[in-house]
């Protein structure tokens, strides 16, 4: 059985323009998260700050489209790599989308109720 691990990943605000420079987990216009802490943001306010708020996992891509095919009833972007957020299974999710695999991420509380529903 798959079990969901705790995520460090980085929580950015700055403006939409920063944002735009690199490719970022977008959650919102001026909000992202990212694996790794940027070398620099062009925005002298920006926040960045450490964020293990999250649970999640990595499926292969065969594997994800079985799972999402059942719990995951908004249509997912076409090209890739891409993110998306929405609910899957019932969960507040996002999914950050690469060719031959996906990640699921869903806020720290619900990595187990993910891996219920994963199973």
């Amino acid at each position: 059985m798959r079990v969901p691990e705790r995520f460090r990943l980085i929580h950015i605000v700055a403006s939409p323009a920063a944002l735009d420079k690199a490719e970022y987990l977008r959650i919102a216009p001026d909000e992202a998260l990212a694996f790794a802490a940027p070398e620099s943001i062009d925005d002298p306010y920006a926040i960045v700050e450490p964020d293990d708020g999250y649970a999640g996992l990595w499926l292969d891509a065969q594997e994800a489209e079985k799972f999402l095919a059942r719990a995951c009833e908004w249509e997912l972007p076409p090209h890739r790599p891409a993110f998306a957020q929405g609910a899957v299974a019932g969960l507040p999710a996002k999914l950050w989308i690469e060719r031959d695999r996906m990640l699921i991420l869903v806020p720290a509380p619900y990595a187990a109720d993910l891996e219920e529903r994963l199973a």
